[in-house]
């Protein structure tokens, strides 16, 4: 989908595996795509629809009810597979118009001055496409 001003939407890109937001893919279906942010710390995921909708609002019913079975699932997968307290979800829809879920764990052990929104600094690092490619498993 081309943006006003000419740019290409960045997630609509991504579902190509183009542009800097590529990351392991961990489930696609006709309606969501999800995948594992490239870098940081372990266990920060997006679920994004296929269909390029800006906002929560614009999602059809099908879409809506994909977007929770598919968090949901993925939630399941980060707390099975990493040391997680919580698994955070948020949308905001602030940087890009294309709707796009986070779904991120807080590690066990991060200190309590750290919100429930910020990175820990200190958060497992690892093999990150490696957890995506577990965290498939739990969408069979």
């Amino acid at each position: 989908m081309v943006r006003p001003g000419g740019n290409e939407c960045p997630i609509c890109l991504k579902h190509r595996g183009e542009g800097p937001l590529v990351g392991p893919v961990i489930y696609q279906d006709d309606l969501v795509f999800v995948a594992h942010r490239a870098t940081g710390s372990l266990g920060y995921a997006f679920v994004e629809t296929q269909r390029h909708a800006p906002y929560l609002d614009d999602l059809t019913d099908e879409e809506a009810a994909a977007v929770g079975r598919v968090a949901s699932r993925l939630a399941r997968g980060l707390r099975a597979e990493l040391d997680a307290n919580f698994v955070h979800t948020a949308v905001a829809g602030l940087g890009v118009a294309h709707f796009h879920e986070h779904v991120f764990v807080r590690h066990g052990g991060t200190p309590d001055l750290y919100t429930w929104w910020q990175e820990w600094p200190d958060a497992p690092h690892g093999d990150i496409p490696a957890l995506a490619k577990r965290l498939g498993a739990y969408f069979d």
